[in-house]
């Protein structure tokens, strides 16, 4: 089974190789497990991990040559732009890669940013990673602060430019303002259940429902916490739980995966999360994929469905949105 990921953090760790002096960070570090998992493709966003925040526009700058100089020596992913080029890189038999933006912290209010990350590559974006910025607020946020007013220009100006929008990470005021903006259908793209895990990083019913009437889709997230509160049900059979609760709830075609693989994250990031492993059993990387389709199987999906959650959900929002 091919499949799609909508959410990689791995521009952060080819970042954290080549400043250290490292090259060929994709080629030696990543390409082998993604090619065991299946995994065709993927979202890779630009994300300023902690604590590298307290200065969100260096260290974009810092990502941004590091991805630029990655892509320059070395063959090992395409990077595209739209769907046509998504395509035409998955039947070449090439591993493509869309550019994105987990939170606009470092823009502030210059709207005209968006542009910068435009023209960089970038067809992705999300308004805040758990933060509050200025444009909207995120899980770790004050729950009564939604979108600002050039939150709310930011999020038509993203869909006008034919990005895709994310609403992983936003807190429960800001998605539902979001959703009184947006023009265009919206993503999840790392997201699960609230209904079988309640913290605030997954979304309720509510929400899962308010995404599917934008036509949009949510990604299976393989992040621990995100999947039980109780670490013995941490596993790939409970996160399999969270697509059949979604399906339940939105319907098979607005499901996908999104994984959010942190196994290759050193622990100044990981530290703000979790003082254990981040991985859940069964699915610790990518390598680990099939495990969860597997679980499909089991459960009784057909290959029709298990494709749509693979890849076919997540192409279709890319032809609808990105064009």
């Amino acid at each position: 089974m091919k499949v799609f990921d909508a959410h990689s953090d791995i521009w952060s760790d080819v970042t954290a190789h080549r400043l250290a002096g490292g090259t060929s960070v994709l080629r030696r570090r990543h390409m082998d497990r993604l090619a065991k998992g299946g995994v065709e493709g993927s979202i890779f966003v630009i994300w300023v991990d902690p604590p590298y925040d307290a200065a969100p526009m260096a260290r974009t700058r810092d990502i941004m040559a590091a991805v630029r100089a990655e892509l320059g020596e070395d063959g090992a992913v395409t990077v595209v732009h739209t769907y046509e080029e998504m395509m035409a890189a998955r039947d070449a038999g090439k591993f493509y890669v869309f550019i994105g933006i987990e939170g606009l912290d470092a823009i502030g209010e210059d709207l005209e940013r968006i542009d910068w990350y435009y023209e960089f590559g970038a067809r992705h974006a999300g308004l805040t990673w758990n933060e509050a910025n200025a444009l909207a607020t995120g899980v770790n946020g004050d729950p009564g602060r939604g979108l600002t007013g050039a939150g709310r220009a930011a999020v038509r100006k993203i869909q006008e430019k034919h990005m895709l929008l994310d609403m992983s990470h936003i807190n429960e005021r800001s998605f539902w303002d979001v959703v009184d903006t947006a023009a265009a259908p919206i993503a999840a793209t790392h997201s699960n259940c609230r209904a079988l895990c309640d913290v605030p990083r997954n979304l309720t019913d509510e929400q899962l429902r308010a995404i599917r009437d934008l036509k949009g889709v949510v990604g299976l997230n393989a992040f621990n916490g995100f999947v039980d509160l109780d670490p013995a049900r941490q596993d790939v059979e409970h996160l399999a739980r969270h697509a059949a609760h979604m399906v339940d709830v939105m319907g098979i075609e607005h499901v996908g995966c999104g994984f959010d693989f942190f196994e290759f994250l050193g622990q100044d990031a990981m530290g703000s999360m979790t003082d254990v492993s981040p991985s859940t059993a069964g699915l610790a990387d990518s390598s680990q994929v099939p495990n969860l389709f597997a679980c499909f199987e089991r459960m009784g999906m057909t290959s029709a469905e298990m494709e749509k959650i693979a890849f076919g959900n997540f192409h279709s929002l890319i032809r609808r949105v990105i064009g």
